[in-house]
């Protein structure tokens, strides 16, 4: 857990950085980069927490049926 919320922080910081370079310099290949960094971001989070439900649900129970 301490490994995803330094992720997250660093991910965050990154994309008020990003926004804020685009502000002062109106380059728009900012903001395709703070798009593409936040659509990978929520991909690795879906595959995480779909990796947490598998642990915890599908793994638990089937040690009850064995």
């Amino acid at each position: 857990m301490l490994i995803l919320r330094f992720f997250l922080v660093s991910v965050t910081l990154l994309l008020v950085l990003s926004g804020g370079m685009y502000i002062f310099t109106r380059n728009r290949s900012y903001l395709k980069f703070a798009w593409q960094t936040l659509r990978f971001t929520v991909l690795l989070l879906l595959v995480f927490g779909l990796l947490f439900v598998l642990e915890r649900y599908v793994l638990v129970a089937w040690r009850v049926f064995l």
